[in-house]
């Protein structure tokens, strides 16, 4: 499962309310890369495939693909306001390590495959 504070989804739907496309969901994937291993990917999208795992939360249609599930389970995600604007901010109970910058993880189990020029 996948937690999505309450200021995150009213992030998220007033985003949503902006964009002109009729039935966008949020999908929320990893991919490989980053400086330790794995790379959030976090966006709009309006094309669901048979292996997808969906969700409802908050109000959010929320839409994960079949392989980055395995590394999202348990995924909270919030957003902040700072002096500097805000963003999004992701606790990931699955990543065993992370980098400064906070958009890229490794697991126990799962190194990826590391691009220290991504970061």
């Amino acid at each position: 499962m996948i937690a999505i504070s309450e200021s995150a989804s009213d992030k998220i739907k007033e985003m949503l309310a902006q964009e002109e496309t009729p039935g966008l969901f949020l999908r929320i994937g990893v991919k490989e890369g980053g400086c330790s291993g794995f790379s959030y990917g976090m966006g709009f999208d309006d094309e669901q495939h048979d292996t997808d795992k969906v969700m409802e939360i908050q109000g959010l249609k929320v839409v994960v693909d079949e392989d980055s599930f395995k590394y999202l389970n348990g995924l909270e995600i919030d957003f902040k306001e700072s002096a500097m604007g805000g963003g999004f901010t992701i606790h990931n109970p699955n990543a065993t390590v992370t980098c400064g910058c906070g958009q890229s993880f490794r697991t126990a189990s799962d190194a990826g495959k590391p691009n220290p020029e991504q970061c």
